[in-house]
Formats: C-alpha cells, sequence, structure tokens
C-alpha cells in the first residue's frame, strides 16, 4: 500500500506543478484521518498535522466529509476559507486536496502543495490528472480492501524522497568562500560544499544525510525556525541573520571527530564575537533548499531569547506543536457551543499537543465537582469522585480552591502528596489544572500521561493559560446549554404530541433536532381537523435556530391552525399568515405547504410557500415528485397570492411532506437529496406507515454532523386504517 500511496503523491505534484504532496488515509479511530505519506516536506517539522479530525474546519477534513475537491490558490483564499490553516501555517503557498473514492467508499485525501497563484485557477487538464491520480490510488486502495486487507492508517507518516536531479556544478560550489548546503525536499543534506564543512568542522562528505537541524542545531532556534518552515511550504527566499550556538551535551569536541548523537554538530574552534553571527540565506526549489552561511557582523539590537542558544522548547517539532497546539485549541474553542463540543475539542487538540492520555473535566455546581467529560480513565474509576464536596482535600478539589495547577512528574509525588488518594495507574504522571472565566470558578481539568515526566516552565504557563480559555469556553456553554434547554422544552411543548385519529387516513410524524449550534430550530408539521370532516396536513420551516426561531414556529402553528378552524380555504390560510408573520416579525420569513384532504375522495387542495415540493408514492409502487405552483416564503411579501393545486390521494397512496434538512446535504445538489428521497419512498413497504417514516429518517438519523433540524409528516389513505393509525409514534433517537 505504501508504494500506491507514494506514486499517488508523487502524479499529483507532476499534475499541478507541485513541489510536496501527502496522502491522508481514515484511520482506526473514528472520525480520524492520519497522514499517511509525504513528499517534499522535511515530515518532523510537520507533526502537528500529522493527525486530522473530520469534523474539524480544514481543507483536508472538508475534501473528505463532502467529497468535493478543495483548491486555495494563495494565502488570501486560505484565510478567507480556512483561518484555522492559516494559524498554524502563514505563509503565502497554494494547495490542492482531492478526496480519494471509489463508488461510496471514501479512504481519504490526495494533498498537493505548489507556489500561489494568487487569482489564477489551474487549467482544466492539470485539475483532471490530478483527479486521475486520486481516482488511480482509490482504485487500488478499493482492490485492497475487497481483498481483505485493512485499508487504513494508524501509524507514523512514510517519508517519500523527492528524486534528485545530477549537480554537474559541485566542483565550481567548492571553489567558493561561502558554506552552501542543498537540502533536500525532506530536510536531510544532500551536499556540502568544501568551506561549510570547515564552517561546522566536519568533513563536507560526513555531513551529508544529516537532517539539517541536526547540523546546525541553533537554526532550530524559535526565533529561525519559522523561516525554515515557510521555505518549504512558500517556495519564497528568505535571508536573515542567526546567532551560532555551542553544540548540545555529548557532542563531539573539536578536532575529535566521534561519531555517535550529536557528532559533527557545530563543533569546531568557539568563534569569536564577529564571526558567532551568520548571514543565513535559504533559497527553495522543487528539489530541495540550498542553504548560504557568511560571517556576519552583530546585529545592532539582538533580543535575549536569540543570544541566548538552545532556549527553545525542545526538539522543531515539539515546538511546532508547542505554537501550533494552543492556537489551534484556541480557534476551535470559539467554534464550540456545548460543553460536550467544548470537552471533545479539548481531546482533540490539547492531548495530542503534550503527548497525554487520560483527561477528565469536572464543572463545578453548587459548591460541587461534577464529572463532566472523561477519556482514557479505567471505566468507573472516576465515579468516587463524581458530585465531591469542595472541602475534599484532593488535587482535582484543592486546584480550582486555590487558583493553582498542580503538576505531579510520577504517581509516587502524587501519592505523597494526596496519602491514601486512588490511583488508577502505578506510573504515570498528572498535571491539575484549575478553569477560572474571568475571576469566577468554573471547574477543574486533569491530564494524564502514561509515563513519568517533568513539565518544564514553558509547558506550565501555556498550560494554565490553556486552562483559562477552557473555562471561558465551558462557561460560555453552560450559559448556551440553559438556553439550549429552554428552547427544545419549548419545542417540544409546541409540536403535537399526537396527531388526530380518522379512519380512513393514517398519519405519521417525526422530528429531528439538527446537531449544529443551537440544535433546535423552526421546523414543525401539523395535522388539523378542519370543517366538513376534512384534514388539514401542514408543514413549514422558520428561519434560523433556537429559543426565536421556536417562539416563531409556536406563533405561527397556532396562526395555521387558527385560519383552518375558520373554514378559510387553503390560499386563504396561507396568505392570512403571511400577513401575520409580518405584523409579528418583519425580519423573519419561513416557508410552509398546506395540503387540505378530504378523506372519504382523496381529493385534496394543495398551496405552497417556497417550500421543497412533496413527493407521493402511488398504490403500486412508484413515487414521485409533484409539481405543486407556489409562492414565495412566508414573511417577504404583503401582498404575495399562493395559487392553489389540486391533487387526488388514491386508496394505499402516500404523501410526503418533509422540511429541507431531510434532503440538504452540505456541498451537494439538493435535487440530489431529493432524488434519494424520492427512491428510498419508492421502495418502502407501503405499511404501517410508522416503519416508512423511520426509514426515511433512519439515515439522517445517524449522522453526526446534520446542520439542520429535520421535519417529515406522511399522510396515507385507506379504507382499513391500522390499529392505533394516526397517533404521533415515539420518536426515534435523537428525535423530538
Amino acid at each position: 500500500m505504501g508504494r500506491a500511496l507514494a506514486r499517488a503523491a508523487a502524479g499529483g505534484m507532476r499534475a499541478v506543478g507541485g513541489y510536496a504532496g501527502s496522502v491522508y488515509l481514515r484511520s482506526d479511530t473514528d472520525g480520524l484521518l492520519r497522514m499517511a505519506v509525504v513528499t517534499g516536506l522535511p515530515v518532523r517539522l510537520f507533526r502537528p498535522w500529522w493527525r486530522m479530525q473530520v469534523n474539524r474546519p480544514y481543507p483536508v477534513a472538508e475534501a473528505y466529509r463532502t467529497g468535493q475537491s478543495v483548491h486555495l490558490p494563495d494565502a488570501e483564499a486560505a484565510m478567507r476559507r480556512f483561518p484555522q490553516l492559516m494559524a498554524g501555517l502563514p505563509f503565502p503557498f497554494g494547495s490542492f486536496y482531492e478526496p480519494v473514492t471509489a463508488g461510496g467508499e471514501r479512504f481519504g485525501v490526495l494533498l498537493v502543495l505548489r507556489p500561489a497563484t494568487p487569482g489564477e485557477e489551474p487549467g482544466a487538464g492539470a485539475r483532471e490528472r490530478l483527479r486521475e491520480a486520486a481516482a488511480g490510488l482509490a482504485k487500488e486502495l478499493a482492490a485492497l480492501d475487497a481483498a481483505g486487507e485493512a485499508v487504513r492508517w494508524d501509524g507514523d507518516p512514510l517519508c517519500v524522497p523527492v528524486p534528485a536531479a545530477a549537480d554537474e556544478a559541485r566542483e565550481a560550489l567548492d571553489r567558493l568562500e561561502t558554506a552552501v548546503l542543498s537540502v533536500d525536499r525532506q530536510g536531510g543534506i544532500a551536499f556540502a560544499n568544501t568551506a561549510a564543512g570547515e564552517l561546522l568542522g566536519r568533513d563536507a562528505p560526513r555531513l551529508r544525510g544529516r537532517l539539517l537541524w541536526e547540523a546546525l542545531p541553533w537554526l532550530g532556534h524559535p526565533a529561525y525556525e519559522d523561516h525554515v518552515r515557510g521555505v518549504f511550504i512558500s517556495g519564497e527566499p528568505v535571508r536573515f541573520t542567526a546567532r551560532r550556538g555551542p553544540p548540545p551535551d555529548g557532542d563531539a569536541r573539536p578536532g575529535t571527530g566521534t561519531s555517535g548523537p550529536g557528532a559533527g554538530t557545530g563543533t569546531g574552534p568557539a568563534p569569536g564575537p564577529d564571526a558567532e553571527w551568520l548571514s543565513v540565506g535559504l533559497y527553495p526549489g522543487p528539489s530541495g533548499v540550498t542553504v548560504t552561511l557568511e560571517a556576519a557582523d552583530p546585529p545592532a539590537y539582538a533580543p535575549g531569547s536569540v543570544t541566548r542558544p538552545g532556549a527553545g522548547l525542545g526538539s522543531p517539532a515539539d515546538r511546532a506543536s508547542s505554537l501550533y497546539r494552543p492556537v489551534a485549541l484556541a480557534i476551535a474553542l470559539t467554534e464550540a457551543v456545548t460543553a460536550r463540543q467544548v470537552s471533545a475539542v479539548v481531546t482533540e487538540e490539547l492531548l495530542p499537543a503534550f503527548g497525554g492520555r487520560q483527561l477528565a473535566i469536572y464543572v463545578l455546581d453548587e459548591r460541587h465537582l461534577y464529572l463532566a467529560w472523561e477519556t482514557g480513565f479505567p471505566k468507573g474509576f472516576l465515579n468516587r469522585f463524581d458530585g465531591v464536596s469542595l472541602h475534599e482535600r484532593l488535587p482535582g478539589v484543592e486546584t480550582l480552591t486555590s487558583g493553582r495547577p498542580l503538576f505531579f512528574e510520577s504517581m509516587e509525588r502524587l501519592a505523597e502528596a494526596y496519602p491514601g488518594i486512588p490511583l488508577d495507574a502505578e506510573i504515570g504522571a498528572r498535571a491539575f489544572l484549575p478553569l477560572i472565566a474571568s475571576g469566577r470558578p468554573v471547574g477543574s481539568c486533569i491530564l494524564g500521561f502514561d509515563q513519568r515526566r517533568g513539565f518544564s516552565p514553558e509547558e506550565r504557563t501555556v498550560l494554565t493559560a490553556l486552562a483559562g480559555l477552557i473555562a471561558q469556553a465551558l462557561e460560555r456553554a453552560r450559559r448556551y446549554d440553559s438556553e439550549a434547554a429552554l428552547a427544545r422544552g419549548l419545542q417540544a411543548a409546541l409540536l403535537p404530541h399526537r396527531l388526530p385519529v380518522r379512519g380512513q387516513v393514517t398519519t405519521v410524524g417525526r422530528y429531528l433536532a439538527g446537531t449544529d449550534g443551537m440544535e433546535v430550530g423552526g421546523d414543525w408539521y401539523d395535522v388539523i381537523e378542519a370543517a366538513e370532516g376534512r384534514l388539514a396536513l401542514v408543514i413549514g420551516d422558520v428561519q434560523g435556530h433556537g429559543v426565536a426561531a421556536a417562539a416563531t414556529m409556536g406563533q405561527l402553528r397556532s396562526a395555521v391552525r387558527a385560519f383552518a378552524l375558520s373554514g378559510n380555504d387553503p390560499e386563504q390560510v396561507v396568505r392570512g399568515t403571511n400577513q401575520l408573520l409580518m405584523d409579528l416579525d418583519p425580519g423573519q420569513f419561513a416557508s410552509c405547504c398546506y395540503v387540505l384532504l378530504d378523506p372519504g375522495s382523496g381529493h385534496a387542495l394543495a398551496v405552497r410557500a417556497g417550500h421543497p415540493q412533496p413527493l407521493l408514492r402511488h398504490a403500486d409502487g412508484r413515487a414521485e415528485v409533484l409539481d405543486l405552483a407556489g409562492g414565495v416564503v412566508l414573511g417577504v411579501d404583503p401582498g404575495a397570492r399562493y395559487p392553489v393545486t389540486e391533487l387526488e390521494l388514491a386508496p394505499g397512496a402516500v404523501l410526503a411532506l418533509y422540511t429541507d434538512g431531510l434532503v440538504e446535504t452540505p456541498g451537494a445538489d439538493i435535487d440530489d437529496g431529493v432524488e434519494r428521497l424520492r427512491a428510498a419512498l419508492a421502495t418502502a413497504r407501503p405499511s404501517p406507515l410508522t416503519e416508512t417514516a423511520d426509514r426515511l429518517v433512519a439515515e439522517a438519523a445517524r449522522t453526526a454532523d446534520r446542520p439542520d433540524d429535520i421535519a417529515l409528516l406522511l399522510a396515507s389513505r385507506d379504507p382499513a386504517p391500522l390499529p392505533g393509525a394516526g397517533a404521533a409514534p415515539e420518536p426515534p433517537a435523537g428525535a423530538a
């Protein structure tokens, strides 16, 4: 499988003139993509992007979720669509993201980086070649999948070298007094001239094969590392002044020629005051980066952190994580609106950043701490701490009451500080963080690690700051949850609990709340016993979500019911409701479909106000999309007219009224969704109608990412109704 992935990455680069490529594959962890192969980039510098949650607002995740290609020609386009991406990679570059799919199976995403092309779209041929590369990979992966091989990725990414071109100018470079290094796209030194060997205190041939930041450890300093990362991403050259540092402990001493860890990394005579500073040039190209090093005068001003080499936060990959993950966490927390979403974001972003394996979040309520989220701990272990009082002597309590984070490098240290405290493991480390928002205690957060580990001052500072962000997000989420509970209660009270029972007509209703945002919207349905024994079938969708939408929905439902019970014809009912909505809230609008049915004859009069067309399943199994004449949505035009369409509901036929949430999918055409619903209705069993309703909403109920709520109303005319027909049955999981 690795060879297929490498071929696809290389083929994608050739297709669009890229300088780096990668393939993300799904993993054994639900909802997680992993970088499986990368070419043209130093893989260690991009460790924070090895994992990608499919529900996050990043181009890789969007291409996977929607099955649609994503093209970002430059940084400006990327900032407009995916600001989170540019927060971690603020460099000018262009990129392509092509989904790797075969049939209905999604395997991953093919990613290609290339120079930025502001305002310029790639040619049709280039896009087609990229699609062919992704399709070819999908075909190979599908064959492996059919053969029983697991087409998933759970390890580190494979690094595939870019083929290097022959360099006939090496002898000419050896004549230069300037130190020159040729670095491949993976960050390895492919060539060093004689001057570079003399400057670094190693023979030039012995530098080949080493990683750039191993041979020049001071170049990995946070003050300079972004220059290196930016050159590989953006393809633009850069020059800066840097200070050489002494080799790390354990490096070979001058003139010894010792090999082993750190050998050749900056050995040689200590530079003098003037030679200590170097002018560094980085010149990228399709196959790598040329590095030049020349003596430079000390800058007029150098920050203390720059003049202290080796003061960074560990390896380049660790520093990339320490910078990227907090930014990603902060951005993601601004998008999380519920306490569960906040906790999920912390799990996805904070734990990987610091190598944690366990997480627990407790929230404060009435001077007791209650477990709100946990992952990684033995099942049931934390139950004993659920609901503990603030008077208890426990680290999770004392970190909140004191406002100070508590760090324990080992489980022995934790046991010594709190004798008798139950422990879930013998080996590991723990961090207890207070969650305090604007001076108000919110709860506490526990991070667990599988091995003993220390916490550097930088890590303690970052974790403490992130705890404040988490507390703010949780406080906001608790207010949101309160409003959402109010909205759900209001909506549950306004939707019909039971539909009228008629001997000749069976009706069934379903409602599913959305999974994004407020979760409660303005969709509704109703069945009204109108004058002369007729039934009014109503479905509608109020714009927006939350308490306001639910309240407007209740007012419209009451208005429609009042107009219908007064004996008005369908056009008068909808026109009167339109006028009422404009009087109640001129800025609000809603769609609606109203059908007045005679149960005895099956004759019906239908009016549509900007609502999706109903479906009709005939007794012989044929299903069609009706073509009802319609008017504009309610609340837009006070003088709007709503034409009436006549239709017949024969015995055994099923009429389906629904809201757009049932047929709309982000990135897909709504007509495709209507066609899927029509096909599902055609193949559904005509009886019992409750099973038909459950089947139509089943796929939507299983979808974790459902931005809109859903209402469905089915009506079937049958001279012999089933026992109990007409009741609004208990909704499926997720329905209201």
